[in-house]
């Protein structure tokens, strides 16, 4: 089992939320900034975290979190999981979006624990649609390198693309709402009616 690469974990908040107008890793619904709710739960099942961020960002975020800033040289949520591949090419990364509020801890611990470390990468997928969520996923090292090449010449740059066309495993949460995403504000007030 020791050949198994190490698991890290990856909060993506370097993104511009432009459809929510406000940064969605700061937004509350459990008490906390989301992105330090994400970065919490995943100490409990990662080796490391870490907050993915732009260089604009880091006034914002208190010392006591680790970090990488986005390298800007892909485009979408791919900028900060390869950002993130790249300061440590030998890591699996759980890599989780800040728009996702209804995700849980045991969820997250149902992908660990089926993660197949084998394949590219194990991502959540809801029972209705059965499309990879990139987003709730853990990749694996091979598969990282395998978006880097296929970036050089892929007409898209999304992450589900590349996984739908790649060998991946997809485990499915106890209830599709668990991957519900918050993108807007009617969203958001949605999301905190379902949480209480």
């Amino acid at each position: 089992m020791s050949d198994i690469p190490a698991l890290y974990g990856l909060v993506l908040s370097g993104g511009k939320s432009t459809r929510m107008g406000t940064d969605k890793g700061v937004l509350e619904y459990h008490g906390v900034p989301q992105r330090e709710y994400f970065y919490t739960l995943l100490e409990e099942l990662c080796d490391e975290v870490y907050l993915s961020l732009r260089g604009d960002q880091l006034q914002d975020v208190f010392q006591n979190f680790n970090y990488i800033i986005d390298t800007d040289r892909y485009q979408g949520p791919f900028n900060g999981i390869l950002s993130a591949h790249e300061k440590f090419p030998e890591m699996a990364w759980l890599v989780l979006a800040c728009d996702l509020p209804l995700l849980d801890l045991d969820t997250l611990r149902t992908l660990v624990a089926e993660r197949n470390a084998m394949l590219g990468a194990t991502a959540m997928a809801t029972k209705i649609t059965g499309l990879p969520e990139p987003l709730v996923a853990i990749w694996e090292p091979q598969g990282l390198s395998g978006a880097m090449e296929y970036l050089l010449s892929a007409e898209s740059s999304s992450p589900r693309n590349y996984l739908m066309n790649s060998h991946i495993k997809t485990v499915h949460p106890r209830e599709d709402k668990l991957l519900y995403n918050a993108n807007s504000q009617e969203e958001y007030q949605l999301a905190k009616l379902q949480l209480k």
